[in-house]
């Protein structure tokens, strides 16, 4: 876990893979920022989920450090001023160089997955998204994806229902032999400051390991 920024009112990381963006274990984030700031001195080390990421997914995350800013973030959220853009390796190749996906999704709770359906009933939600095609390497794609909506496992189960599974996601699809760990990163993230309302963006690191360096020309630039 990475610290990238903090103040009175928010605190900015890296989220790790395997680790979780809400609740209250020592394998939580919540736990580990509290932790953090216990040991930069601060005196305040309340840290509140305004947002979240899957468990598998790698990038950068903010949460709150008081309840004004939780508020504030969370109607960044619904106004649309919470930007957050995604970077993916998909298996396949995508028929246009950008475009939007919109689906309708459901969320089997027992099952633990998301689902596109073909008409709203209860508990299904819509789903938005833009993409664009930054590069190909074989038979394999990277892409930026900026999401409108922010849906349980959204951008894994919408391009998998369009046979563009990301790559290391054995649960929506990707064939076993590709690699282990989630091609998925939340790579830009922008909001106003809930107190100073000044316009805050950060970037997430990309990982040193497959499949990322095979895109590391597209990625350099």
């Amino acid at each position: 876990m990475n610290v990238i920024y903090y103040d009175s009112e928010i605190i900015v990381c890296q989220k790790p893979a395997g680790v979780l963006s809400e609740g209250e274990g020592e394998n939580a984030l919540p736990y580990l920022l509290s932790r953090e700031l216990s040991g930069l001195g601060e005196n305040n080390t309340a840290v509140l989920p305004v947002h979240r990421l899957d468990k598998e997914t790698v990038g950068v995350t903010v949460f709150a450090r008081t309840k004004a800013a939780a508020a504030a973030l969370s109607e960044s959220i619904r106004s649309g001023e919470l930007k957050k853009q995604y970077l993916a390796v998909v298996h396949g190749v995508p028929e246009k160089p950008r475009g939007t996906l919109e689906d309708i999704l459901f969320f089997d709770r027992k099952r633990g997955k998301s689902f596109v359906v073909d008409r709203e009933r209860k508990g299904t939600k819509k789903a938005v998204l833009d993409y664009e095609l930054i590069g190909t390497v074989g038979d394999t794609s990277l892409l930026r994806i900026e999401l409108h909506t922010g849906r349980t496992h959204q951008i894994r189960v919408q391009f998998s229902s369009r046979h563009l599974s990301l790559m290391g996601d054995r649960r929506y699809g990707a064939p076993k032999e590709t690699s282990a760990s989630l091609a998925l990163v939340a790579y830009r993230l922008q909001f106003p400051h809930p107190k100073t309302h000044r316009q805050m963006e950060f970037f997430a690191e990309i990982p040193q390991s497959e499949p990322w360096t095979m895109f590391s020309t597209y990625l350099d630039k």
